[in-house]
């Protein structure tokens, strides 16, 4: 069995798994931190905390790799904008501030995480050296989508706000790019040594508008990563066929495929990248036999290509721990 990280450098035939959310909310031993700690935002900056939610499930599964528990939106809570998370309601961010925004200190932001760093410290010394262990950060737009508070549920977003702000849009893009690529640097020398970019609103991007939104701004962070010799996965969420487009463009090292894509299409266009997930989580939350069906599916178009078996979304917080346990001896086995 190979490394996540091996496969996405080398690109060969190995397989490999873990899941989005695999530490979180459908585990009995996260919901018992999380009731004692009920600000999430100090959880995820708790180091010693964050590191034991973040093993959790590789104590539980054993799975090929680990991914540090915290959140997209500790980099606004970093950049001084405040955010809460509220029961039923998702997160709140305070309005944004541009000109306070502008003005942030690197050293003040990067002092905000290092608790961050140090759980990937903790956590890299306390896990097995065969794993990998994944950082992550939300892509700009993402962030943006959430700083702005221009979300009006799962599917629409106040775009006129982006349209009428569109030059001071692309500057808050720029400067985010940069507190990213510092935030990604300093997870990998604390001992990450694999990042994740989650562009969980990138569907949301009128098709005009995609290739500034969404495709250079994850170029960037590619090219940065590429250049520091950093692993990287990008993940943009609900772009349907546009993922060609991403891909050929972006060039990341690995692609993770949200549940809507086609696979036997994705096998088909997507070149020169490990493939990651694709499995609706939902199914997980069905009989064993559909369980193990669908999977299936997913791992006979991929035998022959580095995929990385993993779900189109993150565990869902009603899924039974067991049923994960059950798909991943299915995988193992088969």
């Amino acid at each position: 069995m190979s490394t996540l990280k091996e496969i996405l450098i080398s690109k060969k035939n190995c397989k490999s798994v873990w899941f989005m959310r695999q530490a979180g909310r459908y585990l009995p031993e996260f919901r018992e931190i999380r009731s004692k700690n009920q600000d999430f935002i100090k959880l995820c900056l708790n180091s010693e905390l964050s590191s034991e939610i973040t093993l959790q499930p590789i104590k539980r599964f054993n799975l090929d790799s680990a991914i540090i528990f915290s959140d997209i939106l500790i980099v606004p809570h970093a950049l001084e904008q405040k955010v809460d998370f509220k029961k039923n309601m998702g997160p709140q961010l305070e309005e944004f501030d541009y000109k306070k925004f502008m003005s942030i200190n690197v050293n003040s932001f990067t002092k905000k995480l290092n608790p961050i760093y140090d759980s990937i410290t903790k956590t890299r010394k306390r896990l097995d050296k065969k794993k990998s262990l994944i950082g992550f950060v939300g892509a700009p737009w993402t962030l943006l989508v959430y700083m702005l508070g221009i979300k009006f549920d799962k599917n629409k977003i106040n775009y006129k706000k982006i349209k009428e702000k569109e030059n001071e849009v692309n500057l808050i893009i720029d400067k985010l790019n940069e507190y990213l690529c510092i935030h990604i640097e300093n997870q990998i020398n604390a001992g990450a040594d694999v990042i994740q970019v989650f562009d969980s609103w990138a569907g949301l991007i009128p098709q005009k508008d995609f290739a500034n939104f969404c495709m250079k701004p994850n170029y960037k962070i590619v090219n940065f990563c590429k250049k520091k010799k950093i692993p990287i996965i990008c993940f943009p969420r609900g772009i349907n066929k546009n993922y060609k487009k991403f891909n050929d463009f972006v060039k990341p090292d690995g692609i993770s495929l949200d549940y809507s894509i086609d696979p036997l299409w994705a096998k088909s266009n997507l070149k020169n990248v490990a493939i990651q997930g694709g499995l609706n989580p939902k199914i997980l939350l069905s009989s064993e036999k559909d369980i193990i069906n669908e999977a299936k599916i997913y791992l006979d178009i991929f035998k022959d290509l580095p995929y990385i078996f993993n779900l189109g979304h993150g565990l869902l917080p009603e899924t039974q721990p067991d049923k994960v346990g059950k798909l991943i001896k299915f995988y193992r086995d088969y």
